[in-house]
């Protein structure tokens, strides 16, 4: 148990003035991990300070000598790694060399032990760490006999060997896996030079170890090690020496071995080589490990159950036989089919690929159907059919490679008809506001896997057509005689079937579609329980719908399938209402035209049908489903194209609703109260959300409707307005979330995205500015501005977006930055986190205003000028990467807008320093590493207008004699020289050169630049020493020439 000590005792082991107190640390280090509460947190403390302190490092070997505690140890060789890191070169050269030995004694110490080695794993993975860090920076230079020591020490001990092997295994690691961001270039490419130079000593000790040791650890580190060097080493190591055999003939049989074995053999698989390049040696590789693979796994074994009663290690085996199998036919499967002898063999790795993808395990099925997919789609495009029918085509004229896989694919057609995933999952959900919304589940892993089986599906039935039908078809037969009947079959079988819409000549289509719906409505027929009904009703739904062009040759069918649907509606049993009104809208959208034309034997179209009965097909449905069916209709109406009749659509169309909308406005007319009536808020916002739908897909002629309602609307949005801001006014701002005044902001929020939505859909620029805008501007802006912060709608923000990108209303910008810009801007610049949606709707609106009202930015003043500038400086300084992103864009935009400008000159003399330096402070800035391509785009265009004279105005100061004769980049040059010196003050004079003069010479090579930037960020996490630093000088200046 943890001893509680005070601060003032943890506090000596900062006072390096006195002896070391060994026993305290192991204290304070149980304290915190042990300790809770103040306890923990004055050891914290301490610790931080002990890691910050310059000189803490000179205790390591006192701590790893006298210190029983492992994680004291472990605390200790933190401090070390991190002065290795940062400060090695800046130590003396008899610290470095003194570290060194200390590191390579403890590692040989625990090493040769065998028994400490494995009851201190975690602290000797460390040292091995702590040693390849060292590695990193003394080989070749200053330690050029480190292969051949660490080979020849392997030779002493089997134990010392077997961490010797994780020592390699790391190093090539760090060189050639994890070297981006971690070193230089020029480092990076001459550590991977010397250790392919200098490989030749490790094989020869990998190969001793395969041949001859009888240790199990130490072979299977030695294949671990081997395993991370493959993708790298040269190809005849491989190729032409016995590794091959070895892997497949000694090791691959070893329960032990085999998983890593298998792994080493997939790398040499994914090797590049010509195309004639080792063909022999490839083909017998391949022979020789199918010949042990029938010996461990024969052909008729049940992969699948085998797959699910077996150990990890076994299952394991399955995924990286899959892995294997697909690599290897992937990169060299062409090879096998020009191989006659080979043939048999392609067949057999095949078959076990095809038993394989039929294992009940995601990540196993996800890389098989890749190979699948590609196999599919590579055979169909170098051959496409390009008969009328694929019916012309007889067994003769399948081409010969085609031939090759047709009992192969046949199976595959099945396992994907056996394992169709669903196509998106829809849910019910109760959103903040406390209504019931469907929410779409987007880039699931079911949707991509979906859209992959699907393509691979679609390839495969263009390949054989008639082959998938009779797949599907006999499927079907076993559902309706029951053999095979259940929930999930018939499911994925009908996905499936809806998967492959299009991919038949249109008669195959129509003949194997009435097939189905025939056999589906039989078995609708004959199943009992609303449950079962209702299962293979919302299947023959879901199938009609994906299969629009058949839909659209045979109206009366349509029709029947729609008034189905109506009358689906009506059923209240979990889940058909949703799939009636999901059906509705994907037939609307693919159909649309067909229910506004007048069809053979009808009176009226059948949008007019629709519209007469609306109230009595939608009497059943919840709220969002009426909105769903809304939007459906919509389409349906936007396929009109004589304008008066599409004009009498909508007012029908929107005949109820507005019926509602109308009382409403006129009880509030009699008594504004009525606006705090919490049933008539609820049906506003039912109203508003019915609108914002059917704008959604009416598109601009929904104008009649909207002019209809849009006064009435803006006065009941400052109503609420009103509301709002009284009752937080008398109750404070958690008033916010009462159900009434959350009701009221859903009206107004409804009310601005009907706005929006119509603004994105309008044609007519003109009409927006003209009519729309002014009562717009009027009823929402001062609002906002007057609103407490937590009442304003970021929505407003997204709408005056959405106008300016439609409308480009210039002349309304002035307005809208002195209502909502300061009043925003102090939301959100006290931090970085807070009211996220507002900032990331403000900055959009900057960046709209930035793009499509560019001329307005320059009326303004210059104190104005500078806020909007500063804002997009504060914007891509967020470490919410969105928001950062955004902020970077307009900064671009704004650039470039800049440059064609008559106030170009100006501007760059007011503030092209001033961006550079804070570019360079976000650069620097590791919480900002992900938007490096950006920083680097915008620092290089403004080298570049710098170092092209684009910049005729001096950025220096011309009056000062120390400027005469200065030109603009060399005061650049000399700026950010000292800049970066203040900045980072261990960096040497020769590194800043280094990296300035390569930022005006790459700037037109985006790529290389930002690698130049990169190596500079390596760079100011090292203390830099005076022997070393010209060492990657050399090689980085040849590299910017």
């Amino acid at each position: 148990m943890a001893i509680e000590i005070t601060p003032e005792v943890a506090m000596q082991l900062l006072d390096f003035n006195q002896k070391f107190d060994i026993a305290l640390l192991d204290n304070v280090i149980q304290q915190f991990y042990n300790g809770f509460g103040q306890q923990q947190q004055v050891a914290q403390q301490v610790l931080t300070q002990l890691k910050e302190h310059p000189d803490s490092w000179t205790k390591v070997d006192a701590i790893l000598a006298y210190s029983g505690n492992l994680q004291s140890k472990y605390f200790a060789l933190q401090l070390l790694e991190d002065v290795i890191k940062t400060r090695w070169k800046a130590l003396p050269k008899e610290q470095s060399d003194g570290i060194k030995k200390f590191i390579v004694g403890l590692v040989i110490k625990h090493s040769t032990n065998s028994a400490t080695s494995e009851s201190e794993k975690t602290y000797c993975a460390k040292l091995d760490m702590i040693l390849v860090q060292i590695v990193k920076h003394e080989w070749p230079h200053n330690w050029p006999t480190f292969i051949s020591e660490i080979v020849g020490a392997s030779k002493t001990s089997e134990s010392l060997c077997q961490n010797n092997m994780i020592v390699l295994k790391l190093l090539s690691e760090e060189v050639f896996d994890f070297s981006s961001g971690q070193m230089t270039q020029a480092k990076a490419k001459h550590l991977k030079d010397t250790m392919c130079g200098e490989f030749s000593e490790i094989f020869q000790l990998c190969s001793f170890v395969m041949e001859h040791s009888q240790s199990i650890s130490l072979v299977g580190a030695t294949l671990e090690t081997l395993l991370r060097f493959l993708n790298w080493i040269p190809l005849g190591y491989i190729f032409e020496t016995k590794l091959i055999s070895t892997l497949t003939l000694k090791f691959l049989n070893v329960p032990t071995f085999r998983n890593v074995t298998l792994k080493c053999l997939t790398e040499i698989a994914a090797v590049n080589v010509a195309q004639d390049q080792y063909t022999a040696e490839l083909c017998g590789a391949f022979s020789s490990l199918l010949l042990q693979l029938k010996q461990m796994l024969p052909l008729t074994t049940n992969i699948k159950e085998a797959y699910k009663s077996g150990q990890d290690d076994e299952q394991n085996f399955i995924q990286n036989l899959a892995l294997f199998l697909t690599t290897f036919l992937t990169q060299h499967g062409q090879l096998l089919e020009r191989t006659s002898e080979m043939r048999d063999a392609l067949l057999e790795a095949l078959h076990y690929l095809v038993l394989i993808s039929d294992v009940d395990e995601k990540e196993i099925f996800k890389i098989c159907l890749e190979y699948w997919n590609n196999l599919a789609a590579n055979l169909y495009q170098e051959n496409p059919f390009s008969t009328s029918s694929p019916l012309m085509l007889s067994a003769q004229a399948v081409p010969p490679r085609r031939q090759m896989y047709l009992h192969v694919l046949s199976k595959v057609r099945l396992i994907m008809i056996s394992h169709m995933v669903k196509p998106e999952e829809v849910l019910v959900v109760e959103n903040d506001q406390g209504e019931v919304v469907r929410e779409f589940m987007k880039d699931t892993y079911a949707i991509t896997m979906y859209k992959s089986m699907r393509e691979t599906l679609v390839y495969l039935t263009h390949l054989d057509y008639a082959d998938t039908e009779e797949l599907m078809t006999q499927k079907l037969y076993r559902q309706v005689d029951n053999s095979e009947w259940s929930w999930k079959n018939l499911n994925t079988l009908c996905w499936a079937i809806g998967s492959i819409s299009g991919a038949m000549h249109e008669e195959d289509e129509k003949r194997f579609l009435v097939t189905v719906i025939k056999e589906l409505l039989g078995l609708c027929e004959m199943k009992r329980g609303k449950d079962n009904k209702a299962i293979v009703a919302s299947n023959i739904m879901y199938i009609v719908g994906q299969y629009p062009r058949f839909l659209r040759a045979h109206w009366k069918f349509l029709k029947t399938v729609v008034n189905k649907l109506f009358e689906f509606m009506h059923e209240t049993h979990d889940g058909v209402q949703d799939m009636a009104c999901d059906t509705f809208i994907k037939i609307a959208q693919k159909c649309k035209r067909h229910f506004v034309m007048m069809q053979p034997n009808e009176n009226l179209p059948f949008i007019e049908e629709i519209l007469n009965g609306i109230s009595a097909i939608i009497c059943d449905l919840q709220p969002h489903q009426v909105h769903t069916f809304y939007e459906a209709v919509g389409y349906m109406i936007s396929a009109q194209m004589d304008q008066v009749v599409q004009e009498r659509l909508v007012e029908k169309y929107m005949q109820l609703p507005n019926q509602i909308w109308e009382n409403i406005i006129a009880k509030a007319s009699q008594d504004v109260n009525e606006l705090q009536n919490p049933e008539t808020i609820k049906q506003l916002g039912h109203i508003l959300k019915t609108n914002v739908r059917a704008c959604s897909s009416t598109g601009h002629p929904f104008v009649t409707q909207l002019g209809k309602i849009y006064l009435d609307m803006l006065n009941v949005y400052k109503c609420l307005s009103e509301n709002i801001s009284q009752a937080i006014a008398l109750h404070g701002d958690l008033v916010v979330k009462q159900p009434l005044i959350a009701s009221m902001r859903v009206v107004k929020r409804e009310t601005l995205k009907l706005i929006s939505c119509w603004v994105n859909n309008s044609q007519d620029p003109v009409m927006i500015k003209e009519h729309f805008l002014p009562p717009l501007l009027e009823a929402i802006l001062l609002d906002y501005k007057q609103n407490v912060p937590s009442a304003r709608e970021p929505e407003v923000l997204s709408t005056v977006t959405s106008i300016i990108d439609k409308a480009h209303a210039s002349q309304s910008v002035p307005h809208v930055l002195d209502t909502l810009f300061e009043c925003t801007l102090e939301m959100i610049n006290k931090d970085l986190e807070e009211f996220p949606e507002h900032r990331i709707n403000f900055f959009k609106m900057l960046q709209s205003i930035n793009k499509y009202c560019f001329d307005a930015l320059l009326l303004l003043s210059a104190p104005q000028f500078k806020l909007f500038l500063d804002s997009i400086i504060w914007g891509f300084k967020h470490t919410m990467r969105n928001v950062a992103e955004i902020g970077l864009h307009v900064l671009l935009d704004l650039l470039h807008n800049i440059e064609t400008s008559t106030v170009a000159q100006s501007f760059y003399q007011s503030y092209l320093i001033d961006l550079t330096e804070h570019m360079f402070s976000v650069i620097t800035d590791s919480s900002h590493a992900g938007n490096l391509t950006q920083h680097a785009t915008i620092l290089a265009y403004v080298m570049s207008v710098i170092a092209t004279g684009k910049v005729a105005a001096p950025l220096y100061n011309t009056s000062d004699p120390a400027n005469t004769g200065m030109t603009n980049d060399a005061y650049v040059q000399h700026y950010m020289a000292n800049l970066l010196k203040q900045a980072f003050p261990h960096l040497q004079d020769a590194q800043i050169k280094v990296t300035i003069v390569g930022l005006f010479q790459l700037y037109d090579d985006i790529p290389a630049f930002k690698n130049h930037l990169r190596d500079f960020l390596v760079e100011i996490k090292e203390h830099a020493g005076g022997d070393s630093t010209s060492l990657y000088l050399v090689e980085r200046e040849l590299q910017i020439q």
